[in-house]
């Protein structure tokens, strides 16, 4: 792509959760690489959430302003809300608005079920969930006031069944309705938010607390090399841009491939009269059917098009 068609972000200000290492610092450097001025949170803890560390985040502010790009350090707990805020005040009284809130922050508690207990799933909940929902809130007054913003938060194809992590795998499924939810009423405020799915190799894929747990990272050199974080990030960039032409939708991306993940919904069976237990036996086939599957485009689309046959 020429200079003259390069996608920017000059006078956009973003704020980048998570982002002193990891996806979260690949996100930053090519955020600020384009010319938005960034604010790189990172509390520096390790992977499952403990502790602090003030390097990280000021490890990529230097980074970024040694490649002549602006932006400025965060380590605020994104895990608690009263700090949310706190955030975001960073960006306002930096750099006097806020654009894009990359909600990347994370951390993994590897535990089985039902040794995963109410802390590992609180703790979990904490940064991914909570963490998204108070730092989007704490941003929203401010992009609805300009007419203007793009959120991105994060889910995982551990969703599709993660046994060995199940909060994680809970927090990310509970960020899809998050980000469908807050889509329907974002756009005509000029709020587009929309979700990414990373397949990369990050700190959270394994755990030092749980040797004994297999996980599916990979070995080879080559795959490793395509799983770099970095591979990700220019989806979560076009996310963020003024030109995103998507809303409410999850966009995979990873090992040189970008998709796009989608909720569909068989057309099913109609039954003629009162159901009974045994016909949804008989019909079982018929339900399952992926033939003609349908994509709602929100939960009013999906209520029309399952209920259509009762002529309303």
């Amino acid at each position: 792509m020429n200079d003259s068609t390069d996608l920017r972000f000059d006078g956009r200000v973003a704020i980048v959760t998570g982002g002193g290492r990891g996806l979260g610092r690949a996100h930053a450097l090519l955020l600020a690489s384009r010319g938005a001025k960034v604010v790189v949170n990172d509390l520096g803890g390790s992977k499952e959430g403990e502790g602090s560390d003030t390097g990280p985040a000021n490890d990529v502010v230097q980074e970024i302003k040694a490649a002549g790009g602006d932006a400025v350090a965060d380590i605020h707990n994104v895990g608690i809300e009263e700090d949310c805020h706190s955030l975001v005040d960073t960006a306002i009284r930096e750099f006097g608005r806020i654009d894009i809130v990359v909600n990347n922050a994370g951390i993994s508690r590897w535990a089985t079920f039902p040794e995963a207990d109410a802390d590992n799933l609180e703790r979990t909940l904490d940064v991914h969930l909570r963490g998204t929902w108070h730092t989007t809130r704490a941003a929203w007054p401010y992009m609805e006031k300009q007419g203007y913003g793009r959120i991105i938060t994060t889910t995982s194809t551990g969703m599709l069944g993660l046994p060995d992590n199940l909060a994680y795998a809970t927090a990310k499924g509970a960020l899809i309705g998050f980000t469908r939810s807050l889509a329907v009423s974002s756009a005509p405020k000029g709020i587009l938010v929309n979700c990414i799915a990373p397949n990369a190799i990050t700190r959270p894929s394994i755990s030092a607390k749980k040797p004994n747990i297999v996980t599916t990272t990979p070995t080879d050199p080559a795959i490793l090399q395509a799983m770099e974080t970095g591979l990700v990030s220019p989806m979560v960039a076009f996310l963020a841009h003024e030109s995103c032409p998507v809303n409410g939708e999850i966009l995979v991306a990873g090992a040189k491939r970008f998709s796009r993940w989608f909720l569909g919904i068989t057309p099913g069976w109609i039954s003629d009269g009162e159901p009974a237990i045994e016909d949804v036996v008989e019909h079982w086939d018929e339900i399952n059917d992926q033939d003609g599957y349908y994509v709602p485009a929100s939960l009013k689309d999906w209520t029309s098009t399952f209920m259509a046959h009762l002529g309303r």
